[in-house]
């Protein structure tokens, strides 16, 4: 999405940039290969990016919290920070705002539409910064999306597993009786179903804290 919308990406994983040789070749002149810095980290990771490299700069934070993944994380079993919050406490110099942890990886893909389309999607954000928040804003609707400002961090809860504007809202209905086999396919041949802003407001207002990371049950095998 990002390179489509002529923007320079870096690129990252855990295994060094030599290693994504190929696929920055195939991307073309908007991408190269980098450190971890910027790489995507499980929740259990959210104090490996490097401080120092990131200060003064605005992180995007899309980590979600899944325990049999992770491995429990006692302050976020208790309620008493967030995820991001988390994340936040690590980067203390950085900027971080929550933003596209709430739809999977194929909707985001297939959803962007123009500025002003009727049928066009939103994805909530979060972030103590308001300056970080509006750069964010920008990106998204660079990507064809429309932001919805939920909050601070403290209330970025409401967009993360079990709560009513995650995932399943972008998705169309999983048909009954499908077997594993059939899932795999179905989701990634399914459209998206456009969310518009005022529907992830509205879904973002009911939701109720509950236990956090535990998965919902469309994700369950």
């Amino acid at each position: 999405m990002a390179i489509t919308a002529g923007m320079d990406v870096v690129l990252s994983n855990s295994r060094g940039p030599d290693t994504l040789a190929e696929l920055v070749a195939e991307l073309g002149d908007h991408a190269r290969a980098g450190t971890p810095a910027q790489a995507a980290n499980p929740m259990h990771a959210y104090d490996k990016p490097p401080v120092t490299e990131l200060a003064g700069k605005t992180v995007i934070d899309t980590l979600n919290y899944y325990p049999d993944r992770d491995g429990r994380i006692a302050a976020l079993d208790a309620n008493t920070l967030t995820s991001s919050e988390l994340v936040q406490r690590h980067l203390a110099d950085s900027h971080v705002v929550k933003a596209f942890n709430n739809i999977d990886f194929r909707r985001l893909v297939l959803l962007p539409r123009p500025a002003g389309s009727v049928d066009r999607s939103a994805l909530p954000i979060a972030g103590n910064d308001a300056a970080a928040k509006e750069q964010v804003t920008h990106l998204l609707d660079v990507f064809g999306y429309d932001a919805v400002d939920v909050g601070t961090l403290a209330d970025s809860w409401r967009t993360e597993p079990n709560n009513p504007v995650y995932v399943q809202p972008y998705m169309p209905q999983l048909p009954d009786g499908l077997t594993m086999d059939e899932a795999g396919p179905w989701f990634f041949e399914s459209p998206g179903v456009p969310l518009t802003a005022s529907r992830v407001t509205e879904l973002v207002g009911v939701a109720v804290r509950g236990p956090a990371g535990t998965t919902p049950p469309f994700l369950q095998s």
